[in-house]
C-alpha cells in the first residue's frame, strides 16, 4: 500500500537550482486515462532527475482522497491502475499537492488526503509554473 507521512500546507521546498517540471490534472475517475497519464509523465520526469510535481485540481482531487483509489476506478485488463501509476509516482519521488480551493469546494480536509499528498494553494501551482522547465496537463 501506498507510504504514511504527514500532511503539510507550507510552500513546496523546491528551490530555483533544481530542474523542476510540472504535471498538472484536472482529470478524475470520469477519464481514468487521463489521470494514469498524468501520473505517468510525472514518474518519467522524476526518473529523468526533474523535481516532479504532480498538481491536482477539480475531479484529480478526488483521486487523491484515502479510499478511492480502490473504489472509483473501473479496472481494464491489460492496462495500468490508477493504484499502480500512484505507488510508482510516489517510489520515484514525485511530489503531489491537491488545490486548496478544491479541497474547501468538495468539503476535503488535509487528514482525508491519501498518505504523500498535500495541500497546497493556487499561488503554489503559479509559482511553480513560472520557475518550470516544462508543464504538461491533463
Amino acid at each position: 500500500m501506498i507510504e504514511t507521512q504527514e500532511h503539510s500546507t507550507a510552500p513546496s521546498d523546491v528551490h530555483d537550482t533544481e530542474d523542476v517540471y510540472v504535471v498538472l490534472c484536472a482529470s478524475g475517475f470520469e477519464n481514468p486515462d487521463r489521470v494514469r497519464s498524468a501520473l505517468m509523465f510525472a514518474t518519467l520526469a522524476a526518473s529523468a532527475n526533474y523535481k516532479a510535481i504532480l498538481y491536482c485540481i477539480q475531479n484529480a482531487v478526488d483521486v487523491m482522497v484515502k479510499g478511492n483509489v480502490d473504489k472509483g476506478e473501473v479496472i481494464c485488463q491489460g492496462n495500468p491502475t490508477i493504484a499502480q501509476r500512484l505507488q510508482e509516482a510516489i517510489e520515484l519521488g514525485v511530489e503531489i499537492q491537491c488545490c486548496t480551493q478544491t479541497m474547501a469546494n468538495r468539503h476535503i480536509a488535509a487528514n482525508d488526503l491519501l498518505p504523500r499528498v498535500r495541500p497546497a494553494g493556487a499561488m503554489s501551482l503559479i509559482d511553480l509554473t513560472t520557475r518550470a522547465k516544462g508543464t504538461i496537463s491533463f
